[in-house]
């Protein structure tokens, strides 16, 4: 009979425990989806006004596979389904609706839940000026990746540039910047070297969401219709997110993450594409294209890698975790080729104050340079390299100092020359 009593009671105990567990997992369960960095998107807000800025009207939307609410269903798919506006047409910019079209290439129209997609990236960038007549709204939803030569940005550009010239209403969903809203960082567009790759002037990372740089555009006089004459959208609004923050950066607004374009797997690839894109338009290193980590290998078959690492100070390696590795590219620069070089990784808790991927990427590339100047001599560059160089950074001065006895410190003005104006300007228009 003790025996029963203690076996019943130690079921008993057992069983209100396990309730108890069960309690607290829910409770932490509920609580990590109702904590302080829940977004709400914009394309979340427009859902829960139930369409009402585009009720009953004629409906273009910019989007591609990245586009999607924070539950991660599309946008595309949402607005397809919903009987309280006339979706006409889908506008993608370049890697196309799925992403999955390589960085140049042409996309052509096609369809997506039986409506026609309109390439931004095909035989014009610009959409068709009547077909826009067509549309009240245009709604742009894409998840920029806070880089100037980024593509988006300039079909965005463009789009609302004919939006103005065709009187299209425009609303932007906004997003996240995912490398945060405080990084400030490279070199402002130079004048005059205005291009598809480097369309505005700003600096190559800069710290604003998608619905803050339409407004600055838009108010700043950055639109130029077809004819390089200055529009301005008259009806231009941002449905903003709630609960983003500047200090964020992706991992903190517990959202899911889904490629941008083939080389942009994972946000880790957004911070390494921020440090090392520009040097991989050389062609002289990889820069870990054709790898299972774009944009975290930098190497050659007989790069230095000890001396190099020896090179770099301290205040290089902020918000920076950086390792001697070997890899072997299956494709792109040095395919199925051993190289020595580094691994970068990017701590969280460096993100939001010490960390500056292109000044960063400025300084090991100096490093390099400094134990083996043999490679930086330009006529190791092929002309075309040289010259997409010089589209993505905004500049030809950059290039010229690289490769020739310009001095680091020289070089690194450079690298940041027009930022203090920026930010000047930038103060006006953030809404976060």
């Amino acid at each position: 009979m003790k025996f029963n009593t203690f076996f019943y009671l130690s079921v008993k105990i057992k069983l209100f425990i396990f309730f108890i567990l069960i309690l607290l997992n829910f409770g932490c369960s509920k609580a990590a989806t109702t904590n302080d960095h829940t977004i709400q998107l914009g394309i979340d807000i427009l859902v829960s006004s139930n369409f009402e800025s585009i009720y009953n009207k004629n409906v273009g939307l910019f989007t591609n596979f990245s586009g999607r609410n924070s539950d991660g269903i599309l946008t595309a798919e949402i607005m397809a389904k919903q009987s309280l506006f006339k979706l006409k047409y889908f506008f993608t910019p370049e890697h196309g609706f799925y992403g999955e079209n390589h960085a140049g290439e042409k996309v052509e129209n096609y369809k997506v839940f039986d409506i026609p997609v309109i390439s931004l990236y095909g035989s014009s960038r610009r959409p068709d000026i009547n077909l826009l007549k067509e549309l009240d709204v245009v709604v742009v939803d894409i998840q920029d990746i806070g880089i100037r030569s980024y593509t988006f940005l300039s079909s965005v550009n463009y789009l609302i540039s004919e939006c103005a010239e065709a009187n299209v209403q425009v609303i932007i969903l906004d997003r996240p910047n995912p490398i945060g809203g405080n990084i400030v960082d490279g070199l402002v567009t130079e004048k005059g070297n205005e291009n598809f790759l480097s369309l505005i002037p700003v600096p190559y990372i800069h710290g604003m969401t998608l619905g803050e740089l339409a407004v600055m555009m838009n108010e700043e006089g950055w639109l130029k219709n077809r004819h390089n004459k200055v529009v301005k959208c008259k009806n231009l609004s941002v449905i903003k997110m709630n609960g983003w923050k500047r200090n964020m950066c992706w991992e903190d607004c517990n959202l899911f993450w889904f490629p941008t374009s083939p080389q942009i797997p994972t946000p880790d690839a957004i911070r390494g594409a921020a440090m090392l894109g520009i040097f991989g338009e050389l062609s002289l290193f990889s820069i870990g294209i054709g790898t299972s980590l774009p944009f975290q290998y930098l190497g050659t078959p007989n790069l230095k890698i000890e001396d190099i690492y020896n090179e770099l100070d301290e205040e290089v390696l902020n918000g920076i975790l950086i390792q001697y590795s070997h890899f072997k590219p299956f494709y792109g620069k040095f395919p199925n080729m051993n190289c020595k070089g580094f691994i970068f990784k990017f701590p969280k808790t460096e993100f939001i104050d010490n960390f500056k991927p292109f000044t960063s990427g400025i300084k090991i590339m100096l490093a390099v340079r400094k134990v083996h100047p043999e490679i930086f001599k330009s006529n190791m560059v092929e002309n075309s390299k040289k010259i997409m160089f010089e589209k993505v950074t905004g500049s030809n001065i950059l290039f010229e100092q690289f490769f020739s006895d310009c001095t680091d410190e020289k070089i690194l003005k450079t690298a940041n020359k027009g930022v203090l104006e920026f930010l000047k300007i930038r103060k006006k228009y953030l809404i976060y």
